[in-house]
């Protein structure tokens, strides 16, 4: 997907709004800043801020418009994976081959830092160029729906479609949404991106159930799902005004990922 010169570049805009968007290295009190840069730093893909950037490209906007929106998106990701780490949620020690902020920082510093990344998703997001109300508005409903779905996570829902919607497919809608909105899309190009996003969040579960042999629904089934969902994410892009290839290539590159 990265060998996409498109994607490449969103890449770039990415990593300098996000980096950007944080405090600098050191900053006072330096744990929370070298938190905050660490639980970014460490080896993610940035799929949803190149999903938010390549959403603004496919409704005809420029990738520079999605940058503040992509660095929103990705902050608030890493918030929650920040609080999924700890030892009342998931206690993993491990995060992307590397201690878990709260096994290098400490607990309390992890939930502060993971506390300070969400503040400065918003004030990422209020800084979109166009229609900041709105990108504010849906990074917001993303932030609500994944606590929604990762209490009934915890509490062990046997509703697994819920689970996923909420825990990851959100924060692609977001992601898409956002960068429709910056991008200057129409509400037609919005229900567009939100159908997209929604099918490619699920199969991106899906996929991820495959890769960590956990399926709820049988390896042969969950491929089934996940190409199923990844088709009617290919679907929705019919009708964008823009440049849609970036997003189909970002679509078919997650159905096929090995890691």
């Amino acid at each position: 997907m990265t060998d996409n010169p498109a994607i490449k570049s969103y890449l770039a805009i990415a990593e300098k709004a996000i980096s950007e968007a944080l405090p600098a290295e050191g900053e006072r009190p330096a744990s929370l800043s070298d938190a905050m840069r660490y639980a970014v730093g460490t080896g993610g893909k940035r799929i949803r801020p190149l999903i938010c950037i390549a959403a603004s490209v496919a409704v005809g906007g420029r990738p520079e418009d999605a940058a503040r929106p992509a660095a929103a998106i990705e902050l608030l990701h890493n918030y929650t994976l920040v609080h999924d780490d700890l030892p009342a949620m998931d206690n993993d020690e491990l995060r992307r081959g590397k201690p878990s902020v709260w096994a290098k920082f400490g607990e309390a510093d992890a939930i502060l830092a993971g506390d300070a990344l969400q503040a400065r998703a918003f004030a990422a997001a209020a800084m979109s160029p166009r229609s900041a109300d709105a990108v504010v508005a849906a990074l917001a409903e993303a932030a609500y729906g994944v606590v929604a779905g990762q209490v009934e996570d915890v509490a062990g829902s046997r509703d697994v479609p819920f689970v996923y919607a909420h825990k990851t497919a959100d924060l692609f809608v977001a992601a898409a949404v956002m960068g429709g909105f910056a991008g200057g899309g129409s509400d037609d190009d919005i229900r567009r991106l939100r159908t997209f996003a929604f099918n490619l969040g699920m199969a991106f579960q899906y996929q991820d159930d495959i890769l960590d042999g956990d399926s709820p629904y049988g390896e042969e089934k969950t491929a089934a799902l996940a190409k199923e969902a990844t088709d009617a994410a290919l679907a929705a892009l019919a009708g964008l005004p823009g440049d849609p290839a970036p997003l189909a290539c970002i679509a078919s590159g997650l159905l096929n990922r090995r890691v």
